[in-house]
């Protein structure tokens, strides 16, 4: 890790003199008088600046803060000395081999012996049914394995015996991922889409000797006494029994001993030790369900089998042996595009499996047809009509380069990208409207993600449009070599982004339509559409506001917010929630700087998962009252309903790239409510582990904001500190496209003095005591750039022959008048400074940290830097601060 640290934190009990003077020549810094401290044994250079929290001259109180440069290396100094505990989250198994948690009392049936002894091995378990048993209860145990798993069962039968001479005595297993859908088959099996060789029960025939059976998918006698093999579940139901097809090899009556039971775990062990990037917040409730999601989406990553994938044409020879993403892990079992939208940022954000998603997204650009359009998944041959997702593919393959750096696969599949766009997209565009039109050629035959019955100018095909076009665009231009590309796409994002905002959007309720019923726009506004037109910039923040605003009021639930607002295209939509689109929809709220309503949304959603049966899991799809929306065949470990993690990640921890591979990066934390968050997002090098790393915390009674960062060799980045009242959700002024400031810098500085355009024409600026911006523009020679979200200035620097460059601004909002103090210190390149010629014990040569903290109450910050590294001889050893001192 490499990357510059400065620490600023308030200590309120120290008074201070805020004199400007002229450098010193002992090297004292500008305000403080104290030397910079250099210690050659862990290679740390210290500078203490003193640092007015507010104005003097409008305050009769003055604060003492104190700021720090730290050379160190990848554990940041100060918050993560301690070992993180954040490892009790896991959820998943220690090892392969799974033993079963218990047996539910309450669900024992008939003549069993010692219901539980196979699990505490205080005695065999014994199943016995008699011809003579006039009860009519089956034997039966129902088996609860502590969470949702994957793999294959194995029983170690201690014997069986016969009292009939029919055959062999048959035991039947049902599995579900509840005990509301246990019953005598299991809740799904492949035999549901027209695998029949079970009937949806796996059946043995019980040897009389010891033994142990697996279960594998095939039959024991020619196409009789069958097991389905891998399933994803719960709840097993063991029950003495034997299907009548079966006979002569089994019976419905004899005596079976079970001594244990035990099941190979098939998907992707996430244990501690595999994480290359993880999240620790304040909020206990948002750590967990964080975590469960990403057990839940290591449930989906596995290999790809031919019995153990979707039945209906799935098993391309082109997959099997491969890792991938599958969409469940009871159902489909076949990687699907449309769900790594998610199920793939999750992902690159845990676990160094990148593969899993690029050789699904490969294997779907292989089979791209002619006209440009890209096959949702290998069902059915890669037949499967789906409209939208050619368009996941494009942002899927955005996501695995800006997350994963993987130049190689962008460039072998930029033509496909070209197809998709210039071809198959334009072809069922109208040029009347420049919209995506469903119904045009053959596109009315086509489904989505949901197969909606929904026809027109949909809103969610075209702002899925937009993002695609940006995506592609941004690769383009990344790339290198590709400008007419990417000018034309973000050229047609922009024409497609008005079409929206000036066809489809209903006045009425201040959101989009979605498609037409008739010759008319249908009375019905969908989750998706209007999300993602926020997510893909093709709105502006005033609409942005009206359209968050309305879903809240038209589709909250107290199980998330559903994906319509009636059910006008079908009963029940209104009721239906998806989480997979409602991390749109969460995405869009933090974007709109209402952070607040996006947790709340998240502790909605993802609490009334983690709180129902199966728990832990997250859902595919949830119904009216909270129910499973399909009822048995609803998946309840569904990778694509993950989106907690890269919410919180992107969001709350504020870590996002910006340049493929974190080689440009943004740090942007939007607390809401939360009070602390420290996590570390994983780089494309040295297995996943060269990305960046924060930790933030703020105290709102005293005021104070603390964030420290370090990055991979070589990157840079923005830091963003949030304004008070937009960090908790607080809603940003129309236009202004949120309430923080981004600075923009030359390599090695700290940051340049940003203003936020919340205000600006009643903002004064004030940079080392001179005024140089107000009534909304630059004075006295000062140049005051926009950005997206605030000013970056730019100005003459004032050179100190000791104090490494470093700039940082402290600011005040206080009505009626606002003011904003800005101090700063520049001195020689801090490349120059803070790297020595022999690194410190495990330290590697030209690392560095970046550490950044300024009061919560009062500022409006952030800071651009470059992590490139120039060594410099060591200097004499000098003790540093103790930097676990200054954390508050």
């Amino acid at each position: 890790m490499s990357s510059w640290h400065c620490r600023f934190l308030v200590d309120p009990d120290m008074d201070m003199d805020v004199k400007t003077g002229a450098p010193k020549a002992d090297g004292t810094s500008l305000y403080n008088k104290r030397p910079l401290r250099r210690d050659d044994k862990d290679g740390s250079v210290t500078a203490e600046l003193i640092i007015p929290r507010k104005p003097p001259f409008l305050f009769n109180f003055r604060f003492r803060a104190v700021a720090t440069m730290i050379l160190s290396g990848s554990q940041l100094k100060g918050w993560s000395e301690a070992a993180p505990d954040w490892q009790k989250y896991v959820r998943s198994p220690s090892s392969t081999t799974i033993s079963p948690a218990s047996v539910i009392s309450s669900y024992t049936l008939g003549n069993v012996a010692n219901p539980s002894g196979f699990i505490n091995g205080t005695a065999p378990t014994v199943l016995t049914r008699s011809v003579s048993d006039a009860s009519g209860n089956i034997p039966t145990i129902v088996v609860d394995w502590g969470q949702n798993i994957v793999g294959y069962v194995s029983i170690s039968f201690g014997g069986a015996s016969s009292n009939s001479s029919a055959g062999l005595p048959g035991i039947r297993l049902a599995f579900s991922e509840t005990l509301q859908y246990l019953t005598n088959i299991s809740d799904f099996s492949r035999s549901d889409n027209g695998d029949t060789i079970t009937p949806g029960s796996d059946q043995i025939a019980v040897l009389p000797n010891p033994y142990t059976w697996t279960d594998t998918h095939g039959c024991t006698y020619g196409n009789q006494v069958c097991a389905d093999g891998l399933h994803g579940f719960r709840y097993m139901k063991v029950y003495l029994d034997a299907l009548p097809a079966d006979s002569p090899h089994t019976t419905s009556y004899g005596s079976v001993t079970i001594t244990s039971m035990s099941l190979s775990f098939q998907a992707y062990l996430g244990t501690p030790s595999t994480f290359t990037g993880w999240l620790q917040t304040s909020d206990d409730q948002l750590n967990q369900l964080w975590y469960d999601s990403v057990y839940t989406n290591d449930l989906c990553i596995d290999e790809f089998r031919v019995n153990e994938t979707e039945p209906r044409g799935a098993a391309s020879p082109s997959l099997i042996g491969k890792s991938v993403i599958m969409d469940g892990a009871k159902r489909d079992r076949d990687p699907y595009v449309g769900d790594l939208a998610v199920s793939a940022k999750t992902s690159y954000l845990t676990h160094d499996v990148s593969d899993a998603a690029r050789n699904v997204l490969a294997d779907l650009a292989d089979h791209q047809r002619a006209d440009g359009w890209i096959p949702p998944a290998s069902i059915n041959n890669y037949t499967l009509h789906l409209l939208d997702y050619p368009l996941w593919w494009v942002v899927c393959s955005y996501d695995l380069y800006m997350y994963t750096g993987d130049t190689a696969y962008i460039t072998d599949y930029y033509q496909v990208l070209l197809n998709v766009l210039d071809n198959y997209y334009p072809s069922i565009t109208n040029p009347d409207t420049n919209l995506i039109t469903k119904g045009i050629d053959d596109s009315g035959d086509y489904g989505d993600y949901a197969f909606l019955p929904r026809t027109g100018p949909v809103t969610y095909y075209n702002a899925l449009y937009v993002l695609a076009l940006n995506n592609a665009a941004t690769i383009a231009t990344s790339l290198g070599g590709h400008n007419s590309d990417a000018s034309r796409w973000t050229a047609r994002a922009k024409t497609v982004g008005q079409a929206i905002n000036n066809l489809l959007y209903d006045t009425s309720v201040g959101a989009f339509f979605d498609g037409v019923c008739g010759y008319s726009p249908c009375a019905t506004h969908a989750q998706d559409g209007n999300s993602i037109s926020i997510v893909s910039s093709a709105v502006n923040s005033s609409i942005a506001s009206s359209v968050l605003s309305y879903l809240s009021k038209a589709n909250s639930r107290p199980y998330g917010n559903s994906f319509y607002d009636n059910d006008l295209l079908q009963d029940g939509f209104g009721d239906r929630v998806y989480a997979f689109i409602s991390y749109f929809e969460i995405e869009a709220r933090f974007l709109s700087n209402s952070a607040d309503s996006a947790l709340e949304e998240i502790r909605r959603l993802y609490g009334w998962m983690a709180t129902h049966d199966p728990q832990i899991t997250v859902w595919e799809g949830i119904g009216a009252n909270g129910s499973l929306y399909e009822g048995s065949y609803t998946s309840q470990a569904h990778g694509w309903s993950t989106g907690i993690v890269p919410s919180l990640v992107n969001n709350v921890l504020g870590v996002k790239p910006t340049g493929p591979g974190f080689s440009k990066w943004a740090v942007k934390p939007r607390p809401g409510d939360v009070l602390w968050a420290k996590g570390v997002v994983p780089g494309p090098d040295s297995g996943g582990k060269g990305g960046v790393s924060v930790s933030w915390s703020r105290d709102a009674s005293e005021g104070n904001f603390w964030l420290s960062a370090s990055s991979a060799q070589g990157s840079s980045g923005v830091i963003s500190v949030p304004v008070p009242g937009s960090a908790g959700g607080a809603k940003a002024s129309s236009g202004s496209g949120g309430t923080f400031a981004e600075t923009g810098t030359e390599t090695g500085a700290c940051g340049d003095e940003v203003i936020s355009k919340r205000d600006v024409a009643t903002t004064d600026v004030f940079l080392d005591g001179k005024l140089v911006f107000s009534g909304g523009s630059a004075v006295d020679g000062f140049a005051a750039q926009s950005t997206g979200d605030g000013y970056v200035f730019s100005h003459y620097p004032i050179r100190l022959p000791e104090l490494s460059h470093f700039k940082m601004r402290m600011s005040k909002i206080s009505p009626p008048q606002k003011y904003v103090y800005v101090l700063k210190a520049v001195g020689r390149n801090i490349n120059e400074e803070l790297h020595t010629s022999a690194p410190a014990k495990g330290v590697k040569q030209n690392q560095t940290l970046l550490d950044f903290a300024a009061p919560y109450s009062s500022i409006f910050n952030s800071m651009i830097f470059s992590s490139s590294a120039t060594s410099h001889s060591p200097q004499t050893p000098q003790t540093p601060i103790d930097t676990n001192s200054l954390r508050r």
